[in-house]
């Protein structure tokens, strides 16, 4: 009897440890899976905020370096709002996209008012989201590891905002178009280093897993729709 206890035990741990895996695996899918409805969910409060705030675009002009600090200071409060309770998180999460949304309505209104400035929107978005589903499915397919980057990352992300303020005093369109091409390439990577750590597992909330995803997507496009409305600019 002890022989057979011995050569069980083995066997009970291995397949203990197998279902143990299977559970982190199924968590982790679950994980994902609550990360991409509630980006999808933010897409759509930007969406709404962004068709609101196109209607009362010179308003939001107005004041937009106070709806920027209210941006700040949501996705900052994000993390603790997630930490201290889940529904106040998404409570956050909606707020800071739907403002996002309302924010970037001066731009969307100054390219929408450019000849064919329709088609550029329509354009900027189709290939933001081209771009984020092929820089996606690669993230989640290659071996090599992204997820290292953090640090140049944030570098990177460093040198693009002090060029952006740089600029509100320059005022000049090439550096901008600079700006607008660094902040592509910088957003792509960034797609590919979040979208890393989400599948494995290496975000603490789908909530703020969905924010970093949102702001890369919405990065993206802005950069997008600053370029190819500079382009449409030029034509005239």
């Amino acid at each position: 009897m002890s022989l057979y206890d011995r050569e069980y035990r083995p066997d009970n741990n291995y397949h203990a440890q197998e279902n143990l895996h299977t559970r982190d695996e199924s968590a982790l899918r679950g994980f994902i899976k609550q990360t991409y409805q509630m980006f999808a969910a933010s897409l759509l409060a930007g969406t709404v905020g962004a068709y609101i705030g196109l209607g009362m675009a010179s308003t939001v002009a107005s004041f937009y370096w106070g709806f920027v600090i209210l941006e700040i200071a949501l996705i900052f409060g994000l993390h603790y709002a997630v930490k201290k309770n889940p529904s106040l998180g998404l409570i956050v999460l909606f707020a800071f996209t739907f403002i996002s949304g309302l924010t970037l309505a001066p731009l969307l209104s100054s390219v929408l008012g450019l000849p064919g400035g329709g088609g550029i929107v329509a354009n900027a978005f189709l290939m933001t989201t081209a771009a984020f589903g092929g820089l996606s499915f690669f993230a989640m397919s290659t071996s090599k590891d992204f997820t290292a980057m953090g640090k140049m990352l944030f570098i990177a992300l460093i040198v693009i905002i002090v060029g952006g303020v740089v600029n509100i005093f320059m005022q000049s369109t090439m550096f901008q178009l600079l700006i607008a091409g660094g902040s592509a390439i910088l957003f792509s990577f960034f797609i590919l280093y979040d979208t890393q750590n989400i599948i494995k597992g290496n975000y603490d909330s789908p909530i703020t897993a969905a924010a970093a995803l949102y702001l890369d997507f919405l990065n993206l496009f802005v950069a997008l729709l600053q370029i190819l409305g500079i382009f449409g600019s030029s034509d005239d």
